[in-house]
């Protein structure tokens, strides 16, 4: 009994850390997608970037919805505001942009009370509580499951919010201590990649 009780012990540490761990996580990436809006004009936040469309407040917009699908329903716990629903094709891919009746601060306001409330459903169960998610091909899962996929979905969103912020302006996330990064260093580095670039390709390109 001495040894088992100690073993789940452990488990439960290992448990609590790694909830904690990609929780953490989270929360430091959703900060850095709303700092990619500072100082930008409501064009700049809201016109398409590439050719599918992409924007920087419709990328805040779209991870708005997925935290209150995903700590939400999926644990039926649903979020208390209209959410549209993952079934209707007719809404599909509205969450990616901003109409010109919503504002920049409603997307925003929206999104940390998203936040709030996944905070409350993180909070609330333990890593390996049940899930489901229908719109997934293996939809029983567990906290565990979804918060990587957030954590990673909402990464993958701020690479995205990287590029589209330097074409914008050039600004690039600040060092740690919040002091601006050298622009003759980045001016440097794409000189040495276009000349690495150049060479590799030979007199033919």
């Amino acid at each position: 009994m001495r040894v088992r009780g100690w073993w789940c012990t452990l488990v439960l540490v290992i448990d609590d850390f790694a909830k904690e761990y990609l929780h953490s996580d989270l929360r430091e990436i959703r900060e850095v997608m709303l700092r990619k809006l500072d100082g930008l004009s409501e064009y700049d936040v809201r016109r398409p970037l590439t050719s599918t469309g992409t924007n920087l407040l419709g990328l805040v917009k779209h991870l708005s919805v997925t935290e209150a699908r995903y700590f939400g329903e999926v644990f039926d716990r649903p979020f208390p505001e209209p959410v549209p629903r993952w079934d209707d094709l007719g809404q599909r891919g509205t969450d990616m942009w901003a109409t010109e009746h919503e504002t920049r601060e409603d997307i925003t306001d929206r999104y940390r009370r998203v936040w709030e409330y996944a905070d409350a459903t993180i909070a609330a169960l333990a890593v390996d509580s049940p899930g489901h998610v229908p719109w997934w091909p293996r939809p029983d899962v567990m906290l565990f499951n979804v918060l990587v996929h957030v954590l990673t979905e909402t990464s993958r969103h701020a690479g995205h919010a990287d590029v589209l912020r330097e074409q914008l302006d050039g600004e690039v996330e600040m060092n740690a201590d919040g002091t601006a990064r050298d622009a003759a260093l980045w001016e440097k580095r794409r000189a040495e990649v276009e000349r690495a670039a150049g060479a590799a390709a030979g007199p033919s390109r």
